[in-house]
């Protein structure tokens, strides 16, 4: 087997195996079938006729494919306990993948490479002495080798001693493949959002939450940090006076428009905070800071990463960035690493997508003092990016600013 590294782009290299020719069949005294009829997922399925499973049937005429198009599509195997994988055996039909990566899981969301290729031309590829082990085995097919369709598997087998498993684990938990339009998946977006902008995962605990941060954008508030100085919370107040015109910020209007693009407090001082924190305690309120939230924030920043392609990790990723720079500086973000990377959509691999998207958005934060500790990014978003978490399945554990948190399963 000829190895070699290449660059994926953007600081990702993965090393390159030029796949095999067909091999013998494995010895049954040395290596033993893990992979037959045990429990298979994917990403997605074309139809019926092509689900995961036929990937790991008895059948080597039957087939699991994805849904067409380009981007990152996965398909998952359990083995039932943590074992050692030594060899696997893949059986491409002409959807195949040009960039992919045999992945192993022992919790089914931090994976690690076990072979990766950006060289990948179809047939079988035959890939011996892994040196794996995980309860999980997952190809992740990052890049079409074909223009059309998406990505088709007649076989997947995997080989290990026939020793017995080395330890059982609990299964994974999660919506797996789900985007962040899943409702599961949005709560854990919305806490890894809190995590930064409130030190806490009880993002509901913080509708009253008011203070100015000295981020020269006037008073920060409320569940996403809403900006006196950035017109966003004098569109809650706005909403919250439609909605109930009788409220205790409503006298507070003509301030705000007032003060909109300074970080002036004229005029708010000093009962706004006490009004903020008193109409936190209204249903009202709270459902206006909810529904403002994901107009201006979640619903642009959703359809913008599915339309470049993006899985869960990526749709964080612009939602967040989306919450400190406002839709504009996401697009801002997002246009200056599409000058150095393709997106999924584009026919890029996520990976180096994301990491080169990560880039960008730390050098914005780095432009502004108050946002110059990028910890959010760092041990947090580049953190599930390296262990290849494009679902963002739990269990999560990251870092902000020195805390640690932590989310059992989603």
């Amino acid at each position: 087997m000829r190895i070699r590294a290449v660059a994926l782009g953007a600081g990702i290299s993965v090393v390159l195996c030029v796949p095999l020719a067909i091999s013998v069949a494995a010895s049954a005294n040395s290596e033993k079938l893990l992979s037959r009829d045990r429990p298979t997922i994917a990403s997605s399925e074309r139809g019926g006729v092509w689900r995961a499973g036929e990937a790991t049937d008895a059948d080597p005429s039957s087939r699991w494919e994805s849904a067409a198009g380009p981007g990152t599509q996965w398909v998952r195997i359990d083995l039932g306990a943590v074992r050692q994988i030594d060899r696997v055996r893949l059986r491409w039909d002409k959807a195949f993948a040009k960039t992919y990566r045999l992945q192993t899981s022992v919790d089914g969301a931090n994976w690690t490479d076990v072979y990766a290729t950006a060289k990948g031309n179809g047939g079988t590829d035959d890939l011996k002495r892994l040196a794996g082990s995980g309860r999980y085995l997952r190809v992740l097919a990052t890049q079409r080798g074909a223009t059309s369709g998406g990505y088709s598997l007649f076989e997947i087998r995997a080989y290990g001693p026939s020793a017995a498993p080395l330890h059982a684990v609990g299964p994974a938990s999660g919506s797996l493949a789900a985007g962040l339009d899943d409702r599961r998946k949005k709560e854990t977006a919305l806490e890894l959002v809190s995590s930064a902008e409130n030190s806490t995962l009880q993002w509901r605990g913080e509708y009253g939450y008011i203070e100015d941060i000295g981020d020269g954008r006037g008073y920060t508030a409320g569940i996403v940090g809403f900006c006196s100085g950035t017109s966003d919370m004098l569109e809650v107040v706005n909403e919250y006076t439609r909605r109930k015109p009788r409220n205790v910020l409503a006298p507070y209007l003509p301030a705000l428009r007032t003060v909109d693009g300074s970080d002036s407090h004229a005029g708010l001082d000093p009962g706004f905070t006490t009004a903020w924190k008193t109409a936190a305690r209204d249903p009202v309120f709270q459902k206006v800071q909810e529904d403002e939230r994901d107009r201006m924030y979640f619903q642009p920043a959703l359809r913008l990463a599915k339309a470049d392609g993006l899985r869960a990790l990526g749709q964080f990723a612009y939602f967040d960035a989306a919450i400190m720079h406002g839709v504009s500086g996401l697009r801002g973000i997002r246009q200056r690493a599409l000058t150095t990377a393709r997106s999924p959509a584009q026919g890029g691999d996520e990976i180096a997508y994301l990491n080169t998207f990560l880039n960008a958005r730390v050098a914005e934060m780095r432009t502004e003092e108050a946002h110059s500790d990028t910890t959010r990014v760092d041990t947090a978003q580049r953190l599930f990016l390296r262990h290849s978490n494009l679902d963002l399945t739990g269990p999560l554990s990251w870092k902000v600013y020195g805390d640690t948190y932590r989310i059992a399963q989603n």
